[in-house]
């Protein structure tokens, strides 16, 4: 945190940010915040502002200390700026302090992550990455409707055949804006049922992963289904509904599960229950490593890297260059539920560490 006193009478206001009560300080005083970007206490209603810079590096704060007349919110100078403390002293008179928020530009949301970096390109490759998913998939949904009823006459549990369409519906759909590296593909299992377990960090890890072509049934939200056409495909691919927060309906879930492997297929799990909006590993439910367990079938790990990056969490209306790198690691097999899901996660967990 930088401070210098005394500034002249103008003061730098940011727009498009929603206040919030939050407070920051280089020594001891108070002030108004808006969410990610500080700005500033206006010294009275007819406060001039003056033209800044489009970066959140460059945000300034000008407090008048006459606003500090209640108990606020402070934080400690940089060394113990995670720590908040409350102080009730009162500060008079119209002295000005102007702080430059190191937090700012940092790339957390929480820390003022600038909008303006969201390139136009990003925005506009979004857009044709959609267009381009929306036509695949109508057209090869009409193919997956027509053989639905052999599919279900001759291979009702696999169902290899839609999930061969839904290969080349992410094949078509992701080649034209990423490339993807794959390591490990002589880990997969031959044709034999298993469970796959992933890092989860963006929407596009479906994608990747269709793109192994391997006939494992994915866990889904039931509302998924209803989405046109995506999640009908979903249906006939035979993707296993999960309704959140409800035990009945996960119980009723990991039952299907074992079902279907005692019936040849395989089934893929994300441990972590959502996607990592900052790409770190989250912990992970123990359901896919009971599932193995009691089914005495092994764990595929995949570890999955640069999806997070490419089309982040919470901001699916854009498309970064990049590429995607899968890695398919060893089979695990195990009795001890505790120790088979610790052993996965730090493979997966080392590889994401891996430069």
């Amino acid at each position: 945190m930088e401070v210098a006193s005394d500034p002249p009478r103008t003061i730098l206001h940011h727009f498009g940010f929603k206040e919030s009560r939050s407070f920051a300080a280089s020594s001891f005083f108070p002030s108004r915040s808006y969410k990610g970007l500080y700005t500033v206490c206006p010294p009275h209603k007819h406060a001039i502002s003056i033209n800044s810079t489009n970066s959140a590096q460059s945000s300034y704060l000008s407090v008048p200390r006459k606003y500090a007349s209640l108990s606020r919110h402070y934080f400690k100078p940089k060394e113990d700026l995670n720590r908040p403390y409350y102080d009730n002293r009162l500060h008079n008179g119209n002295r000005y302090v102007v702080v430059r928020s190191e937090l700012a530009g940092t790339g957390n949301y929480d820390a003022g992550y600038p909008l303006s970096e969201h390139k136009l390109g990003s925005k506009i490759r979004g857009i044709c990455f959609y267009a381009v998913t929306a036509f695949n998939a109508i057209f090869l949904f009409v193919l997956m409707l027509v053989a639905h009823p052999f599919v279900l006459l001759f291979d009702r549990y696999r169902r290899r055949f839609h999930h061969f369409i839904a290969k080349t519906w992410a094949t078509f759909t992701v080649n034209p804006f990423l490339k993807i590296e794959y390591e490990g593909l002589e880990n997969l299992p031959p044709d034999i049922p298993a469970v796959y377990i992933s890092n989860h960090q963006s929407f596009l890890d479906i994608y990747t992963l269709f793109t192994l072509g391997r006939s494992f049934k994915f866990i889904s939200k039931t509302s998924i289904f209803l989405y046109p056409i995506i999640g009908w495909a979903m249906f006939l691919m035979g993707t296993i509904p999960l309704k959140r927060m409800d035990s009945r309906s996960q119980l009723n879930c990991l039952k299907r599960c074992m079902y279907l492997i005692e019936k040849g297929a395989s089934v893929f799990f994300f441990p972590e229950g959502t996607r990592s909006k900052d790409g770190k590993l989250g912990a992970f439910k123990k359901g896919a490593f009971s599932v193995s367990v009691k089914t005495k079938v092994p764990v595929v790990p995949i570890t999955l890297k640069g999806t997070g990056k490419i089309m982040p969490a919470g901001m699916e209306g854009i498309l970064n260059f990049g590429s995607v790198k899968v890695v398919i690691h060893k089979p695990m097999k195990g009795s001890d539920l505790d120790v088979l899901c610790n052993e996965a996660r730090n493979i997966i967990e080392d590889e994401l560490n891996r430069q």
